[in-house]
This record gives C-alpha cells, sequence and structure tokens, in this order.
C-alpha cells in the first residue's frame, strides 16, 4: 500500500536531488548519514546507473556504506592523503553562519572525519533544520563506555542535561556507534556560543567527538515547500537555479 510522502520528506528529496549539480565525474564523493543524506545517495547512485556519472566515494557510516553498494555506488576505504572532492551531508541543526548540529544518526565523529578531509562540505537539509540559534536540538556525543560517568558530570556543569541514548524498541539497551562507542545527548536548550562550548568540550577525557560542527560547511540546500535555496555564511540564501560557483 502506498502512502502519500509528508512535506518534509518532500522537501528532503529536493535538497538531495539538488545536491546533484555540485557532483563532477570522477569525483572522490564523501556520503553522510540520515534521512537527508540516503536520498542523496540514492541519487547518486540512480546517475551512475544512467550513465550521468562516475564517481568513487567513502561513507560515513555502515548503514550508508550497505546503501551505496546497494545502489552501485563503488567505494574506497579511507587511506594515507585522501582528500574528498565533496561530501554531501545532512544537519540537525544549522545557523545563518552555517554552524550545525550533527550526530542524530549516530554517526559524527566519522562524519566530522570526513567533513575535515573534505575540500568542499554540502550540507542538505528541509526546511525545519534551519534555525537562528543552535541547541533547541540536544548535542550528541560519543563517548567511550568507562569515561561515562565523568563525561556526563562534566557536561552538566557546561549547563547541559545528559541524557545516554538508548534503542527506540528496547530501551534498557544502549546505542552504540559503528566504533562501539556510546552516544550521549545533551540538552541545552540554547548554545549561545557555539565555539566556546565546542573548546570547553574538547578538553573532557573520554568524550571523543562533539557534534559541534564550526567552520566545515561550505554551503547549504534548504528546501523550502518546492523551492530549494543556497546558502553561504552569513549571507543572502539564493535560489539553487541561479547559483553558478560549484566546486571545480
Amino acid at each position: 500500500m502506498s502512502t502519500t510522502p509528508t512535506l518534509q520528506e518532500l522537501e528532503k528529496q529536493a535538497a538531495a536531488t539538488a545536491a546533484l549539480r555540485w557532483v563532477r565525474d570522477g569525483m572522490l564523493v564523501g556520503l553522510g548519514t540520515g534521512s537527508t543524506a540516503a536520498p542523496f545517495i540514492r541519487a547518486l547512485g540512480e546517475a551512475m546507473r544512467t550513465g550521468q556519472l562516475r564517481v568513487q566515494a567513502t561513507a560515513t557510516s555502515e548503514a550508508s556504506a550497505a546503501l551505496a553498494r546497494e545502489v552501485g555506488i563503488p567505494l574506497v576505504p579511507p587511506q594515507r592523503g585522501m582528500r574528498f572532492d565533496l561530501t554531501v551531508d545532512g544537519a540537525d541543526e544549522l545557523d545563518p553562519q552555517l554552524r550545525l548540529i550533527k550526530g542524530g544518526g549516530g554517526a559524527l565523529l566519522r562524519e566530522k572525519v570526513l567533513a575535515t578531509a573534505s575540500n568542499y562540505l554540502l550540507i542538505v537539509a528541509d526546511s525545519s533544520k534551519a534555525v537562528s540559534q543552535l541547541g533547541k536540538f540536544p548535542l550528541p556525543l560519543e563517548v567511550v563506555p568507562f569515561a561515562l560517568p565523568w563525561v556526563m558530570d562534566a557536561v552538566a556543569e557546561l549547563g547541559a542535561n545528559p541524557v545516554v541514548r538508548v534503542s527506540k524498541t528496547d530501551t534498557t539497551q544502549h546505542v552504540l556507534s559503528d566504533q562501539g562507542n556510546l552516544l550521549v545527548d545533551c540538552h541545552f536548550n540554547q548554545i549561545s556560543d557555539p565555539q566556546q562550548l565546542a573548546t570547553q568540550l574538547k578538553t573532557i577525557p573520554g568524550l571523543v567527538e562533539h557534534g559541534l560542527f564550526l567552520g566545515l560547511a561550505n554551503a547549504a540546500l534548504v528546501a523550502c515547500g518546492e523551492q530549494v535555496q543556497v546558502l553561504h555564511a552569513g549571507a543572502t540564501p539564493v535560489p539553487v537555479a541561479s547559483f553558478t560557483d560549484f566546486p571545480g
């Protein structure tokens, strides 16, 4: 039985499809994780199947890698000297300066590794992800299991209400990252100084990575209804149809 897509699902698909404009033949592409990155992976696979593009890729999660294999995108393992021409990924929140909260899908460590190793990071998002200030979405952390009690204490002192992520189907089971680490969601409500918070979080032993992505995104595609806009840090959004400054 078919179901009618929601507006949010349609926006995710629109942003993901628009991201194909950034892909060039022969690129090494980083594949993100989540409900907006997945439609991009499918669209890229279809473009390869029809002969429009030929690329290689590395995925930020086992789930995205499995989807990439399913749709025929050849994957390459991490190696020294590897730089991605383009990485396309989603975000849980993005502000007008293109500062991001990521990690709702539990892949924040690998996502940040690939984002940092990319010449161009393109974010794809539906309209609900664009916010004036970060923090309403809980900030994810990836934490070494042994260090959990002390990490929880430290982030609570920073003003957060930390909650260990559990399975939606079995609340007695903790959710683990692909690296076998715990995920902690920190409820700040609002983050007035993301850079200061990122610096503070980096000093906590056992906290492997946090979900603040600062100064990494080059552009974002945000779908609002049927229109997709291109966002740059501090700039006025422009319709994707009129944008021409693509990565080389």
